[in-house]
């Protein structure tokens, strides 16, 4: 079973087209065995009405609708969570993503990959806006990841259900979904697909959202490091203000015996200062302990609240 999630929010000229281009290579190519879940992510421009329609004509259709817009981390996640295919295929709802590309990603994972990623080698966007930000983040976090990808940001991707299953997604961490199969031990590969230009709507990414990826990327490479050892990374830097303690200390005293009065350097104050850091540090450590442990033995908290759903019946989370 090939389970196809699509993310919506303000896509309504842009659905039937999709739905119709995907039925046609799923039927050709996967006959009985797939489906395609919508997440209606708070639309307001008639797509969850379009949506309910598809899923009362076709019983591969499911729809998710969102009690408002949560954002598009929510809805993949959301996607994953009702899909029940072994594999789980996240496309665009803007039509960018080319279906006819499914079988060719899915066929990777036929050669022994638990995860093809989409890489839009001739991106139909704009240049500046969106094009040479997407190359300088995609470079910057291959280069902290350790994961060597062209192109993060493609939502078209193909994953085994247990790489991902158990991923819990926040914030805008979507993109390095990739980094987390990794984690798990998945296996990796990237195909060229195609990509076209936006027919209908307007983006709804720009500039801003640089900044977006660099906190998210960060927050990525202290989850890979630090998350199961927080201490370790605050405790490093609590040892290191204690050394720097210990050494304006140690320097305070040697002004002090060439005839320098405490007063008369900042010495003193530094080392205090130093000193009240590193013991914040290791406090910040042991507090950062106790939250990852109540993280892994309690947390279990959707990012999402769904108010009804479509040909969901029986799986969890259905209304």
């Amino acid at each position: 079973m090939i389970s196809l999630t699509v993310p919506v929010y303000n896509e309504r000229e842009a659905l039937g087209p999709l739905f119709e281009k995907v039925q046609a290579v799923m039927h050709r190519h996967f006959p009985e065995k797939w489906e395609i879940i919508f997440v209606n992510d708070g639309s307001q421009d008639g797509s969850a009405e379009l949506l309910d329609g598809l899923a009362e004509k076709n019983p591969q259709v499911k729809v998710v609708h969102f009690r408002r817009n949560f954002g598009q981390t929510a809805a993949m996640m959301a996607g994953f969570d009702f899909a029940s295919g072994d594999i789980i295929i996240p496309l665009d709802g803007d039509g960018q993503n080319d279906p006819q590309d499914i079988p060719r990603i899915v066929a990777k994972l036929d050669e022994g990959f638990e995860v093809c990623s989409g890489w839009r080698k001739d991106r139909q966007d704009n240049a500046l806006q969106r094009n040479l930000p997407s190359i300088l983040a995609n470079k910057l976090i291959s280069a902290v990841s350790g994961v060597k990808l062209h192109d993060f940001g493609c939502s078209l991707k193909a994953y085994r259900s247990e790489v991902i299953k158990g991923v819990r997604l926040y914030g805008e961490m979507h993109r390095f979904l990739p980094i987390y199969a990794k984690w798990h031990g998945a296996r990796i590969t990237e195909l060229p697909v195609g990509h076209h230009a936006r027919k209908t709507g307007h983006s709804k990414y720009g500039l801003e959202r640089v900044l977006k990826v660099v906190m998210d990327l960060l927050t990525v490479r202290f989850l890979d490091k630090y998350m199961l050892k927080p201490m370790y990374l605050f405790g490093f830097w609590g040892f290191m203000f204690f050394i720097a303690s210990f050494v304006f200390g140690a320097w305070a005293i040697y002004m002090r015996t060439r005839g320098y009065y405490f007063t008369g350097t900042p010495l003193p104050m530094m080392a205090v200062f130093s000193f009240m850091t590193g013991v914040i540090c290791m406090l910040m450590g042991l507090l950062a302990e106790m939250i990852t442990r109540t993280f892994h033995e309690s947390q279990n908290k959707s990012i999402y609240l769904v108010s009804r759903t479509r040909n969901c019946e029986g799986q969890a989370g259905s209304v």
